[in-house]
Order: C-alpha cells, then sequence, then structure tokens
C-alpha cells in the first residue's frame, strides 16, 4: 500500500467549505512535517492556511482534530493495490511504495505517525485508516490464491501482509537505519515464502 499516512494535497470539489478545508489540510501537512506535532498549532495553521483562526477553532477545535481530519482525509484518496501479475511482484511493489514515502525528506507519514502518540483521537482514526489500507490489500491475496501461488484457501491475508510490510517500518521508522534498495523485495520474497510453506494458514490453526 502507499502509505496510508502519506497522502497528496487534498483537493476536493465543493465550494467554500471544500476549499478551506483542503488549505487548511494542506496546511497541518506542512507544519507536521516540519515541526512535528510538537510544533503543530492552531494560530500556526491558520496563518499557513490564510483562514481566520476562529474558523480552524470552529470546525475543528482543537490539534487533535485537525489530526483527525488529515487521517480521513488520507482514507479518501483513489489508491489501488499493485497489480503486477504475481504475489512477489505486487508486495515488492507496495514496499517500494512505502519505503519511499518513509525516506523522502521531510517525510509526512512518519511525522504523523510520531503526533499519533500524542492524541488519543489520531490514534483511534489511525487505526482505522490501516485496519482499512490492509482490508483494501486483501485482494493481493486473493488474486494470488486464484492462481494457483498459495497452497490453500485457508490463508490469512491481514497476516501475510504484515509480515511482508513490517520490515520497511522496523527498519526505517524504528531503527531509522538507511534505507536498503533491496528490502522491499526481500520482505516481500519472505514472505511469500512463508505463505507458500503454509505459514499464515488458518486452516492449521483451526486444526490445532
Amino acid at each position: 500500500m502507499t502509505d496510508p499516512l502519506d497522502t497528496p494535497t487534498d483537493r476536493r470539489p465543493g465550494g467554500r467549505t471544500a476549499r478551506v478545508r483542503a488549505q487548511v489540510l494542506d496546511a497541518v501537512r506542512a507544519e507536521l512535517a516540519e515541526g512535528g506535532h510538537e510544533g503543530l498549532t492552531m494560530e500556526g495553521v491558520a496563518t499557513r492556511a490564510g483562514v481566520h483562526r476562529a474558523t480552524v477553532y470552529r470546525r475543528w477545535r482543537d490539534v487533535g482534530g485537525l489530526l483527525v481530519d488529515v487521517i480521513d482525509a488520507a482514507g479518501e484518496i483513489d489508491w489501488q493495490p499493485p497489480d503486477t501479475g504475481s504475489l512477489r511482484g505486487d508486495l515488492t511493489a507496495l514496499n517500494q511504495e512505502i519505503q519511499e514515502s518513509l525516506v523522502v525528506q521531510p517525510s509526512f507519514a512518519v511525522a504523523l505517525m510520531a503526533a499519533s502518540f500524542h492524541s488519543e483521537q489520531a490514534a483511534r482514526a489511525q487505526t482505522r485508516l490501516w485496519a482499512d489500507r490492509y482490508a483494501q490489500c486483501e485482494i493481493l491475496v486473493e488474486r494470488a490464491i486464484e492462481r494457483g501461488e498459495l497452497p490453500t484457501r485457508h490463508t490469512d491475508a491481514r497476516s501475510l501482509l504484515i509480515a511482508a510490510t513490517a520490515p520497511l517500518y522496523h527498519q526505517l521508522v524504528l531503527l531509522c537505519a538507511a534505507p536498503d534498495p533491496q528490502l522491499p523485495a526481500r520482505a516481500a520474497e519472505t514472505a511469500v515464502l512463508a505463505a507458500a510453506a503454509g505459514a499464515f494458514s488458518t486452516h492449521r490453526e483451526e486444526s490445532t
């Protein structure tokens, strides 16, 4: 998945209300990427957006409200999972998108993940968004089963996807390591081999 927290500018038609929302969310992304959660203020967002701060307070109430709306906006973009013709190719492409979003400087995705630790509202919204994105990507596993790449229809798609993508976040976010151009493909291959061996089989779990 392209990183669910790294969303392009929100440009939806709909008159002044939509324009104000787009301006404010653009400002939140810029402020968050530049200064992190500690530097994010209602006043700073209003100034950057060119919107009266009373408007920002009235609609979003506080910084938590701004973060929630930015995360919700990420769920509104028209993104589709990769379709390369193979599970290994799909997962590699997915990981490449994730890596790109995490290594760009400044990384809005990393900044927003860090901000969620300071806002319960943002943390809940982020959890919803991650769940939606993983659900959207389950089609990668469904297609692989239809192609005969996986041995069973009892494959736990969510577990497979997490196993394939987790190394990117571990290396780049937790360890703050330099990006490895081989990691997206290597993590994808490891997950595919494990899945082919039945590591993510729900049928096996039900039988034990």
